[in-house]
């Protein structure tokens, strides 16, 4: 897809694909009915991996890179990941806040002139349980990325067999594959 039709989407459904030694993301449009539709990114992370990186690419094939995201830091748990286009240009970055991150997840992601926008779990009660008990990390979870009371995007994981999340963006300047790539780190990294 043409970065320009992919910065019209409103709304993107990211899917886990299941293997052993790797997390990989299937990032689809939606179609006016909300099914899933076209391909407009593929991620995958290698797991157990010295540092943080992800690749974005365009579709399952991985001949072009659409954006990436790395950590700063080499084992940071309070890291910061830089998000980057094909040619390596600073698109934004993110990171999770683990001073409010006890009762629930705290995200805040930052794009070059544009506030920082803070994304925080909307129920407290599920984001306790899941923090808790590890059998439990399948709820489903909501997170509403935030300045104030505007909301600019969210990210709300679907009940299904694998990991289903549907993306909604509401605030039109922001950089779609920051976005993509702060949806894929909630699922790769929440946990973390």
């Amino acid at each position: 897809m043409d970065i320009s039709v992919l910065q019209q989407q409103k709304r993107l459904i990211v899917r886990q694909k299941i293997t052993m030694m790797v997390n990989r993301y299937v990032v689809h449009a939606v179609r006016p009915d909300g099914s899933p539709g076209e391909e407009v990114a593929f991620a995958e992370q290698k797991r157990l991996a010295f540092k943080e990186q992800v690749t974005l690419f365009t579709d399952e094939s991985r001949q072009h890179v659409l954006a990436g995201f790395k950590a700063r830091n080499v084992l940071d748990v309070a890291g910061e990941y830089d998000v980057t286009d094909q040619d390596g240009t600073p698109l934004g970055s993110f990171r999770k806040d683990f001073r409010r991150s006890l009762l629930r997840s705290t995200w805040h992601v930052r794009q070059p002139g544009l506030p920082t926008y803070t994304g925080a779990e909307r129920n407290v009660a599920v984001g306790l349980l899941r923090r808790f008990s590890d059998s439990l990390s399948w709820l489903p979870y909501h997170f509403d990325f935030s300045v104030g009371a505007s909301i600019a995007f969210s990210v709300e994981r679907r009940r299904s067999l694998r990991d289903s999340y549907l993306v909604k963006i509401r605030d039109p300047r922001l950089d779609r594959r920051l976005v993509i790539a702060t949806a894929v780190a909630l699922d790769a990294l929440q946990s973390r």
